[in-house]
């Protein structure tokens, strides 16, 4: 027998409180059970005047905010929509059925007014992963560090081309005090200063987003995009982030993502990264910091049909390079990117064999480079062997990379839903 619905229960009146309609299970529960916002009230209560009229509770507009990123609606402008008609919605915001939900603008003037120039979002953020690790659910012996680009609100045909200095490396007063140190340990003179003018690197700048970064996704595809580098623990909690331009590379986001790690985590012992930040400052700075840097194999980038420069033996003892062919690279000098350069002697190699698998120079003079911090590079090739490490590795995939999965599937992370580099942030 067919059933037919009787369509008068829309009409009906019942007694009913909100709190009996939110089924017990469902997550905004779970969020205000977990979740205490209460100290937001300490921390903003300078950003308002003691007089005028009554303003929206700022721990309504955070938790709009987490409503809006925990279920990944895409605009704060359907983020109200969905508030309105959704009653676990209102009943985590404290509000009636009847009561009237904010303006979708309210939070984007608070923010420009109130908590731009802030760090509320980020103690917000410290606050929830205080009560985490209370709760003992922190695993921070290996902490997994890798980036994924966000695709900015930017049209990639509007833009203009700018000349920008050259931004210079954190590390590099200690990189040129042990190049000099080098140098003068093989009988060079001091590098010469550079001259007043800096260096420059021409940029892409976008006209909707300037923060954002010109990024090359794929061999044909070119977007504004911004880079999240974050730190995750084995258990898949963030532990801090940081967002750059999209053309920004992983090695260079690095250190302030670092610089924050170290101070909030007291014990990790593994830094489980990929390939884009082997390289010998990072590797140099972990290890005398006491941590063990696990990376992956990284391919050379040798030309095909040439000796790679593992086919080069060094040896330390005289300072030297032996290619295949027995043949002697001396050191040469050590130039201002803090490499060595050993070289041939162009009459031994001009009749060589494996000239055409050696050198390409006009001058037949083969050169190798050394890195001065290379030392520190062999040694995170030792760990990559040592038993454990391999499984180690392989459980990027079970968190850093689950975490952006989540992310872009989840909360809204393929596209930035801001413009600007402190609202991407927030």
């Amino acid at each position: 027998m067919m059933g037919k619905k009787d369509y008068s229960e829309r009409s009906q009146v019942q007694i009913a409180s909100l709190d009996d309609l939110v089924p017990s299970g469902h997550l905004v529960r779970k969020l205000e059970e977990a979740i205490d916002l209460s100290f937001i009230y300490d921390e903003v209560k300078d950003l308002y005047k003691p007089y005028g009229r009554e303003s929206i509770d700022p721990v309504v507009l955070m938790k709009i905010v987490i409503l809006q990123y925990v279920f990944g609606i895409p605009s704060m402008r359907k983020t109200i929509k969905e508030i309105e008609v959704n009653l676990a919605y209102r009943w985590y915001l404290g509000y009636g059925l009847y009561e009237d939900i904010p303006h979708f603008s309210t939070f984007g003037k608070n923010y420009t007014r109130r908590f731009k120039d802030t760090d509320l979002f980020q103690k917000i953020f410290s606050r929830i992963l205080m009560g985490v690790d209370a709760c003992g659910f922190l695993d921070t012996e290996s902490l997994f560090i890798d980036g994924t680009h966000i695709k900015a609100s930017a049209n990639p045909h509007k833009y203009q081309n700018e000349t920008m200095e050259k931004e210079a490396r954190c590390y590099e007063k200690e990189l040129l005090e042990e190049i000099e140190k080098d140098r003068l340990e093989h009988g060079k003179k001091p590098l010469k200063e550079k001259g007043p003018t800096p260096q420059t690197i021409n940029k892409k700048v976008s006209a909707t987003d300037p923060d954002s970064g010109w990024f090359h996704k794929g061999e044909h595809k070119q977007v504004f995009a911004y880079a999240a580098n974050t730190c995750c623990d084995k258990n898949n909690y963030v532990i801090d982030f940081e967002v750059t331009a999209g053309n920004a590379h992983d090695s260079v986001s690095f250190w302030e993502l670092y610089r924050r790690v170290s101070g909030r985590v007291k014990y990790p012992k593994y830094y489980v990264m990929d390939a884009g930040y082997k390289i010998p400052a990072i590797a140099r700075r972990l290890i005398e910091d006491g941590k063990v840097p696990v990376m992956p194999y990284k391919r050379p980038m040798t030309k095909k049909g040439y000796f790679r420069k593992s086919d080069y033996v060094y040896d330390e003892y005289f300072d030297c390079y032996l290619c295949p062919n027995n043949q002697i690279l001396k050191y040469s000098t050590t130039n201002r990117d803090g490499y060595r350069e050993y070289k041939s002697e162009g009459k031994k190699c001009k009749d060589c064999p494996y000239q055409n698998q050696c050198t390409g120079s006009k001058d037949h003079v083969k050169v190798v480079s050394r890195h001065v911090w290379e030392g520190y590079m062999e040694e995170v090739e030792e760990i990559r062997h040592q038993t454990g490490m391999k499984e180690i590795y392989q459980k990027r995939k079970e968190t850093i990379e689950r975490v952006f999965a989540d992310g872009k599937e989840k909360h809204g992370m393929r596209y930035t839903q801001y413009r600007g580099l402190a609202k991407v942030t927030m």
